[in-house]
């Protein structure tokens, strides 16, 4: 069996106040450091192979916790990275961006995401992204695991597409507490027929400080 393990960065002032953060490059904050603290050993004890990441400080740094518990150094990847919310949306809550353009808001509600500047679809942040993911796949041996850190949002939408869940843009997914994670394993089954698929082991698991 291989496996990964795709966790979300920690939490950040940004995530605090409900501000969309998108490739805005937001530290994280005290409770996101002991977030990520809590987590890495858990994930240590799995004894990955590899600690790949979004090069965003606030998965970076995440990831850095991670790798120092583990004896590994990250490898930052710009493909792993949250969705480009667009320049309007970035740093806004809901509701200011809302009152402030409210065109945008308006078609982001109604899933017209083409007519909002700058920001990415389903498929441009799954044309990237799942490259990254299968690169990281592939270079697991038998009995491995590697950890991804990534976004919420990203992850989300990438993990259903990864599993082959057809058009499902990861409605069927709660979202990820931050340095919430997932596990991902492949392997062979009577349901598969015997032959090896990734398939979903954990979804949202957390760590208690």
């Amino acid at each position: 069996m291989r496996r990964l393990v795709l966790l979300r960065h920690g939490r950040t002032a940004w995530n605090d106040a409900g501000r969309a953060q998108g490739h805005a490059d937001v530290p994280l904050d005290d409770v996101g450091e002991v977030q990520a603290k809590t987590v890495a050993p858990l994930l240590a004890a799995l004894s990955p192979v590899a600690v790949w990441s979004s090069d965003l400080s606030r998965a970076a740094r995440t990831a850095a916790h991670v790798g120092a518990e583990s004896g590994l150094e990250p490898v930052l990847d710009a493909r792993l990275r949250e969705f480009d919310v667009g320049p309007n949306r970035t740093g806004l809550t809901s509701e200011q961006y809302a009152a402030t353009f409210p065109g945008e808001h308006a078609a982001l509600l109604a899933g017209d995401i083409a007519g909002i500047p700058g920001r990415e679809t389903n498929d441009d942040v799954l044309a990237r992204f799942l490259p990254a993911l299968a690169t990281c796949a592939e270079s697991l041996g038998e009995g491995e695991t590697g950890v991804v850190v990534s976004h919420g949002a990203a992850l989300r939408v990438a993990v259903p597409a990864f599993l082959g869940w057809g058009d499902d843009p990861g409605e069927s997914l709660v979202g990820l507490a931050n340095c919430g994670w997932a596990e991902l394993e492949l392997s062979a089954s009577t349901w598969t027929g015997g032959v090896e698929r990734w398939r979903l082991a954990a979804w949202n698991r957390v760590a208690t400080p």
